[in-house]
């Protein structure tokens, strides 16, 4: 008999979860308090401004993007593989829509001269995102590949297995 099995049935998660969620719910309101104890405009005016320009901007342009990389790839010669292919296209440029969220000043030169603490140049921040952008989507089609191989492999055998014939 589970011993957690009481809480379980009430939380749904066993106590680790819980006790690691109600671990992020105290850190978050520990940082809430001390940034609206210094300034509580500038949060608003934050957390107003980050849910406007999430709704408003980039949910229809994400889900724009979506839609148009779901039609073009579905008309495509080749049949579709058998494995959940979007998010190999989701994921990389997710993360390399968000370094650019936080690092556009710089990759976009918008900045004044910034030697910052690195001693770097504005110059080579737009170079980088594109070798990081490169990176990530060549590592999800790399990824890609194996699934859509192992999916392959998987389909083989399980025809064979049908019929019998012992797959080398």
């Amino acid at each position: 008999m589970d011993r957690f099995a009481p809480i379980t049935r009430w939380y749904g998660a066993r106590p680790l979860h819980l006790l690691a969620l109600l671990a992020s719910f105290a850190l978050t309101g520990y940082a809430v308090q001390r940034l609206v104890a210094e300034r509580p405009v500038a949060v608003a005016v934050w957390f107003v401004g980050a849910a406007v320009a999430h709704d408003l901007i980039l949910l229809p342009l994400y889900s724009i993007a979506d839609l148009s990389a779901r039609s073009v790839l579905r008309r495509l010669p080749a049949p579709v593989p058998a494995v959940p292919w979007i998010n190999h296209l989701r994921v990389p440029a997710c993360l390399s829509g968000l370094l650019l969220l936080v690092w556009f000043p710089l990759i976009l030169r918008l900045s004044e001269p910034y030697p910052g603490a690195t001693g770097l140049s504005d110059e080579v921040y737009l170079p980088r995102w594109l070798v990081i952008t490169g990176v990530l989507f060549g590592a999800s089609a790399v990824a890609l590949a194996f699934r859509i191989r192992g999916a392959r492999r998987a389909g083989r055998s399980a025809r064979a297995g049908e019929h019998g014939v012992r797959e080398p």
